[in-house]
């Protein structure tokens, strides 16, 4: 259809157009995708055999819909991916305030239009980006926000009494007539604000200042909500509740797999192309919002949004970055000694308990950091048994013995020549990293030797110091006995 060349009514019924319910027009099309096998959410990973269906169940339904999820779940994104299921352009009378269908309008202003204009009425396009229309649920919204009010101004400037509908400023569901309205975070709505939507989502009509007036607005709504604020800040009201017609739980990504697919999307850093990023180093950023929401030091009530993983690594390769340009490198790899520089997005993103309040953020970060890398030690070297029998050998006696009465420092500034050459040091554990890791390449050598003291020191063989200028590896017991 070319749109430049209909310009009204008339020559709108000449292109043969069919006006279409907003939830028609989507089921259409989502009955096109799937039946195609064409994605309608693009770039939604974790949810294809989960939220997905039940969100085109949804449509199919002719249903309203309720996201429900912790924070960092994708709602917001899933809901603004709906606009891909409406048709690119849609007609409206021109200078409509809530986008008239010409040959089915509802405004008063619209009416009287086609009655003095007829056929050569003049229609406008709308392209599906503009069909969207989303508002935050803060405690100060109001009805008038939503539905409308009478205009005082309006009515003394026209002449008109209060109960002219010419009278009425527009709230942003009517605005939103054939589009889709999404309202985020619902339960932070007053109980009396809630009740506002009771016609609209039933009986299709809106009320003014007691003044009802059929308005048969055509939309399709999404609320978000999440659990937590069911307890901290308000509820959905049992009503409105019932008059949503699905409520879809979210989730966070499974495994890890899916959740690199997440962060490799979402973060500005992924590819920066002159820093080498080992892959268990992309790893190891993920399985710290995995630990975390499992911790008994985080609350779980909250949740562990997905952008934790994406800060991090954003922290991560930035540290890279800092040190290449302080060194006027063109070129460096991530070394695990870049992990404290995610400490500062994590302390962001986790609510803490009792507990962890007790032990502090920088600590539970640092304590998140080792157990992610405790996850995949035994994937690479062999497992550490928390006791030893005498008779028993322990592979990692050689290196513990190293220590003894000896430190390992590494400055986290150190240019790439020097970090290298500060390994040849402690050739032990160059020898067992290659023995253990047969086919490593050269350049995961020095990461992997690291990743191995990162390691000894989550499971206690070895003490790891943070200092101003970087990290010191000792001897566990020596510094136990140097403290008392």
């Amino acid at each position: 259809m070319k749109i430049n060349e209909i310009n009204t009514i008339k020559e709108l019924k000449d292109s043969g157009y069919v006006s279409k319910d907003i939830k028609d027009e989507m089921i259409f099309n989502l009955q096109k995708n799937l039946s195609n096998g064409v994605s309608s959410f693009k770039d939604i990973h974790g949810y294809e055999d989960s939220v997905i269906p039940d969100l085109e169940r949804a449509v199919l339904s002719r249903h309203n819909i309720n996201l429900l999820g912790l924070r960092g779940q994708a709602k917001t994104k899933l809901a603004r991916q709906l606009v891909n299921l409406l048709d690119e352009w849609m007609p409206i009378v021109s200078g409509s305030e809530i986008n008239d269908d010409p040959f089915n309008p509802i405004s008063h202003f619209a009416k009287n239009k086609i009655h003095e204009m007829g056929d050569k009425t003049p229609i406008s396009w709308v392209h599906q980006s503009e069909r969207f229309f989303e508002k935050l649920a803060t405690p100060d919204v109001t009805v008038a926000d939503l539905i409308g009010d009478i205009d005082p101004i309006k009515a003394a400037t026209l002449k008109l009494p209060y109960s002219d509908p010419r009278v009425i400023h527009f709230g942003m569901i009517p605005r939103a007539n054939r589009c889709i309205f999404v309202l985020n975070e619902l339960p932070d709505l007053q109980a009396r604000i809630q009740v506002s939507l009771f016609s609209i989502l039933q009986e299709k009509e809106i009320q003014i200042r007691g003044f009802k007036l059929r308005l048969p607005v055509t939309l399709q709504i999404l609320f978000t909500a999440n659990p937590e604020d069911y307890t901290n800040r308000g509820s959905i009201v049992t009503p409105l509740k019932d008059r949503i017609g699905s409520q879809i739980m979210t989730h966070y990504p499974k495994t890890i797999e899916v959740a690199k697919k997440i962060t490799h999307q979402e973060s500005n850093s992924y590819n920066s192309e002159k820093i080498y990023v080992p892959e268990i180093a992309k790893n190891i950023i993920e399985q710290i919002s995995f630990e975390a929401r499992e911790s008994i030091y985080v609350d779980s009530k909250s949740g562990v949004s997905a952008r934790l993983s994406i800060s991090a690594f954003e922290n991560l390769i930035s540290s890279a970055k800092r040190r290449m340009l302080i060194n006027g490198e063109s070129e460096t790899s991530l070394r695990m000694s870049d992990f404290n520089a995610v400490i500062s997005a994590i302390n962001g993103k986790i609510e803490l308990v009792y507990e962890g309040e007790q032990e502090g953020s920088v600590e539970v970060s640092r304590f998140l950091i080792l157990e992610s890398i405790k996850t995949f030690f035994n994937d690479f070297f062999p497992k550490i048994k928390k006791l030893t029998k005498q008779d028993e050998d322990d592979p990692y006696k050689e290196i513990t013995e190293w220590f003894k009465n000896k430190e390992f420092f590494i400055d986290e500034n150190l240019d790439n020549k020097a970090y290298n050459d500060t390994f040849k040091t402690i050739i032990v554990l160059k020898n067992f990293v290659k023995k253990e890791i047969p086919n490593l390449e050269n350049k995961d050598e020095n990461f992997m030797c690291e990743f191995l003291l990162w390691g000894l020191s989550a499971f206690k063989k070895i003490n790891i110091t943070r200092t101003s200028r970087g990290l010191s590896f000792s001897d566990s017991f020596s510094d136990y006995i140097n403290r008392l």
